[in-house]
């Protein structure tokens, strides 16, 4: 799935109306609150990545030390519930380059991409 689809589903997921602006080769996601547009992007804005998670009600347990499984060090795993049955998916991404806010965001948009198309 590109950036665009898991920004398109993830948007579904939170209820949020995403339109995109730009040039094609720059599309900039937005959506409409109210009377104006706001730019929208939690896989580059931690802000708008802590919205979607808490809009989704997605679970999030970064992996980064040794506390915890041994399996798991250099992940993050963000659980999202599907439906009302509590069916789950765990989307599961690498820390990469060391930066494990990029995997956390990235993490969180891909499990309500899988809410949105849940729905």
């Amino acid at each position: 799935m590109t950036d665009k689809e898991l920004l398109e589903m993830a948007a579904r997921a939170a209820g949020l109306r995403l339109e995109w602006d730009g040039h094609p080769d720059a599309w900039q996601p937005m959506y409409y609150e109210g009377k104006t547009y706001s730019s929208w992007n939690p896989l580059a804005d931690d802000g708008a990545a802590l919205r979607l998670a808490v809009d989704v009600g997605l679970f999030i347990e970064p992996f980064t030390n040794g506390v915890f499984a041994q399996e798991k060090m250099g992940m993050v795993t963000v659980r999202a519930f599907l439906n009302d049955s509590l069916d789950s998916v765990d989307i599961d991404e690498p820390i990469e380059a060391g930066d494990p806010y990029v995997a956390t965001r990235r993490a969180i948009v891909r499990a309500a991409a899988e809410v949105g198309r849940s729905l």
